[in-house]
Parts: C-alpha cells; sequence; structure tokens
C-alpha cells in the first residue's frame, strides 16, 4: 500500500498547464501553413507551441527557476530552439545552417541539464553506435560544410540521447518520471532530426513534415515536463 501511494503521488502533476502548449500545436496543425511562402506569421505560428512552454515553465516562478539549474538550462534550451525553429522557416533562403547552430547549442543546454550522473558507459556506447550509423547512412549524401556540420550536429544530438538513457536505470528500479519523460523525449527529437536530415539530403520521406513536427513537439513537452516534475520529486523526497 506504502508502495502504491508513493507512485500516485510521483504521478506527474503539470498536465493541465499544459493546455495552451496542446492548443497551440492543434492550431499549427489545423493550419498547416505551406511551407513554400515563408513569413513572420507562418514563423509565429510554428513557435507558438515553444513559446507555450516558455510559459509553463515561467509559471513555476523565477525562483524554482534559480534554485533548479536543470530547468533553467532547459528553459534556454526552449529559447535557442524557438530561433532555431525561425530561422527553418527561411532555410531555402539560407539559413539552415543558422537554424542548425541554434539546435546545435539547445542539445548542449540540453546535456547540461541531464548531468553527467550516472555515467553509464554502456549506455554512451549504444548511442555511440547509432549516432554512428546515422551518420554513415547520411555521408554519401552530404558535400562541402554540411560534411563536418551534420558530423558535430549528430555528435552532440547523440551526446544529449546519452544523458538522457544514463538517467533511466530500469534493472535498478531507479528510473522516475523526470528520467522517463526526458528519455522519451530525447528519443523523439532524435527521430524528429533525422527525418529532417534524410529527406533533405537523402530522399523525400513521405509524411516526413507530419513527423518530423509530431515527433518535435511531443519531445520538447516531454523534456519541458521533466524539468517540472524534477521539483515535484524532489519535494516528495523532502516529506518523506
Amino acid at each position: 500500500p506504502d508502495q502504491r501511494k508513493e507512485s500516485i503521488e510521483r504521478e506527474p502533476t503539470g498536465c493541465p498547464k499544459l493546455v495552451p502548449f496542446f492548443k497551440a500545436t492543434c492550431v499549427y496543425f489545423v493550419l498547416w501553413l505551406p511551407t513554400s511562402s515563408p513569413s513572420w506569421f507562418s514563423a509565429l505560428i510554428k513557435c507558438l507551441p515553444i513559446f507555450c512552454l516558455w510559459v509553463f515553465l515561467l509559471a513555476h516562478g523565477i525562483n524554482f527557476l534559480v534554485a533548479h539549474r536543470s530547468a533553467s538550462r532547459i528553459l534556454a534550451g526552449l529559447i535557442f530552439s524557438a530561433v532555431g525553429d525561425a530561422f527553418l522557416i527561411w532555410q531555402e533562403q539560407g539559413y539552415f545552417i543558422h537554424g542548425l547552430l541554434m539546435f546545435a547549442i539547445t542539445h548542449i543546454l540540453y546535456s547540461s541539464a541531464f548531468g553527467m550522473k550516472p555515467l553509464d558507459l554502456k549506455a554512451g556506447l549504444l548511442m555511440g553506435l547509432v549516432s554512428s550509423s546515422c551518420y554513415a547512412f547520411l555521408y554519401s549524401y552530404l558535400s562541402g560544410p554540411f560534411t563536418y556540420l551534420v558530423a558535430v550536429y549528430i555528435a552532440l544530438i547523440g551526446f544529449m540521447g546519452w544523458r538522457a538513457v544514463a538517467g533511466m536505470q530500469l534493472c535498478n528500479d531507479l528510473w522516475t518520471w523526470t528520467k522517463l519523460s526526458a528519455c522519451i523525449g530525447a528519443m523523439l527529437f532524435m527521430v524528429s532530426d533525422l527525418t529532417i536530415a534524410v529527406n533533405k539530403f537523402c530522399f523525400p520521406v513521405p509524411y516526413s513534415r507530419v513527423i518530423i513536427m509530431a515527433t518535435y513537439y511531443a519531445a520538447q513537452m516531454l523534456i519541458a515536463l521533466s524539468a517540472v516534475e524534477s521539483r515535484d520529486e524532489e519535494d516528495f523526497r523532502k516529506r518523506n
């Protein structure tokens, strides 16, 4: 009974505050603005769900963000993500690399938020193999500066994925909602970015935009939720 009570108390509590995010995401998919006509309005609609995640974290108070460095770094990552989203609206006008840089910074911030403990070298080896395989697949399609830029980007997102997966210690029964959200979010982010890469450099991916944006928004939501749930778990430990 005590274990069941603990499980109930530790279930995620931030979902109701995510309603604006879900509405903004629905607006994006309902309007489905054409990518062939980039504009500031389309950039706003694309970034609106991420803006809602800013508000979601800020609603928990500045003191919360100051006291929880992981949460403040995730907020910073969301800010860079929104800038990257805006750049990618005009990627055909030469701003793809700018967007790539913004998301590279995002992955560095998320990696820092997830931390380096536990190290879990096995998870690191697994993510290294996955990242290397992805780059090996893309390599023959890349040319010029993208040969190196994509390699660095894949290394960064692979590292971020490692730090998220490392937190999931299912075998030791030490997983938490925070780590589960971060882990799933990181994996979805990798799926989204891999789809972008394949669609841009290799060949057209059927329903690519739906896959990219659905996995991307879900990833950002889960990562943002993990920052809030970390506070709930710390409060629970203090009460007990």
